[in-house]
């Protein structure tokens, strides 16, 4: 038989998933799971996008241009432009969904054995497209003790050695919520010119902060601009994670081309995702103002029941949905699969995505999990009633 590659190996299942087969089955044993697991909203798609969708009327559905179609790249530029990052559309490729985007900004930046520093606890795809660059993620710990803000200077140049080439974030935060100060970013791009790093930007979430703090973008940082690659995506703003549209912007000249190579080799996005999602820049303000309202009544509500139930801990998510809460339990990868796998509560479990997927620290967030809040507040609050017989039920609990 064949033997499989070592980075097939090493590749980390994903903490959001893995569990799939597990609520599967219990599915098919009647069981109403709650996901909380993934960040797939339960919100409309606009109605402009879908309608596009319904108009599609071509005698071939061709290739696209491989950094995507000009007039939706032309349109980005007055979007982004409504956050004060100033951009042409020969700045901006299209993707395949954000995570094309991460792993083609990897692939064209980064050699075999290049290091990458990275906050945790972190999007557990990252670690992923890293070890498909042939790159190694060198992550430093945020606590949840201090609501996961940015570990300090010092941290980060602990780090570093000949074989950094950049600092990754997601602002604001997947998994944490956490929304990063300007003072932060500050710190961030400080590091950036001092040592001619890439700033990698995971700004997908940028609709969703829930603080007076503005939003500060990688792009609003002076002084590092040919450092920049923004990575955005479609998927959650409009709800539309199955077109799979994201983007990858940057002013680099040399980078860009050096992408260009991988998005040639790959050929195209898709055509008809980003005809969709080229309409849904047009959704009207009162379409995204009550998505927005919704997040937020929807976090409050979350966090407030969370934190009711007794050995639950969770800080206030500052931005995008989710929310990484700290269990009264030995184990969250096995209390996340018992509730799939043996428990019920009328006919009801809970699916979330076990924290420690989040880390490579070995033993850090053994006790966390990543709740989104993507769920109407009806089946939020099903959910948390779930969750606390469950905790009351779950034999490694530890108060």
């Amino acid at each position: 038989m064949p033997t499989i590659s070592n980075r097939g190996e090493i590749m980390p299942a994903s903490p959001i998933r893995k569990l799939v087969p597990l609520a599967n089955e219990a599915k098919k044993r009647g069981v109403k799971v709650y996901h909380l697991n993934i960040g797939q909203p339960d919100l409309p798609t606009p109605e402009i996008g879908l309608e596009a969708a319904r108009r599609i009327d071509r005698d071939i559905l061709e290739y696209s241009p491989s950094e995507g179609i000009r007039s939706f790249r032309e349109k980005l530029v007055g979007y982004y432009a409504k956050f004060n990052i100033h951009v042409d559309a020969d700045d901006i490729i299209i993707t395949t969904g954000g995570s094309e985007a991460v792993l083609f900004s990897f692939m064209a930046c980064l050699d075999p054995g290049d290091e990458i520093i990275v906050p945790e606890p972190a999007y557990a795809n990252y670690m992923a497209f890293a070890i498909s660059a042939g790159a190694k993620i060198k992550t430093i710990p945020s606590s949840i003790e201090e609501g996961f803000a940015l570990p300090s200077v010092e941290k980060f140049e602990e780090l570093i050695t000949e074989r950094t080439r950049g600092i990754l974030i997601c602002n604001p935060n997947n998994p944490t919520g956490y929304l990063y100060t300007q003072k932060e970013m500050n710190q961030i791009r400080d590091l950036v010119k001092k040592y001619d790093l890439f700033l990698f930007s995971d700004e997908v979430y940028r609709e969703f902060c829930y603080t007076g703090a503005p939003y500060i973008s990688a792009f609003h940082l002076d002084g590092i601009e040919n450092n920049v690659v923004l990575i955005d995506s479609v998927s959650k703003r409009y709800s539309e994670c199955g077109i799979r549209i994201g983007a990858l912007i940057t002013k680099n000249k040399e980078l860009k081309n050096n992408v260009m190579k991988f998005c040639q080799a790959r050929l195209s996005p898709p055509l008809i995702g980003q005809l969709i999602a080229e309409a849904s820049l047009d959704a009207p303000d009162d379409y995204l103002l009550s998505v927005y309202n919704e997040y937020v009544e929807r976090r409050k509500f979350l966090i407030d029941g969370l934190n009711r139930i007794p050995g639950c801990y969770s800080p206030i998510p500052m931005g995008a949905f989710y929310t990484m809460a700290k269990l009264p339990v030995d184990d969250a990868d096995k209390f996340c699969a018992w509730c799939l796998s043996e428990f019920e509560y009328e006919g009801q479990t809970v699916f979330m995505a076990p924290g420690s997927g989040f880390y490579t620290t070995p033993g850090l967030g053994v006790n966390e999990v990543r709740v989104a809040y993507v769920l109407k507040k009806e089946d939020l609050a099903q959910a948390l009633v779930v969750l606390a017989k469950a905790l009351e039920a779950y034999p490694g609990r530890t108060i």
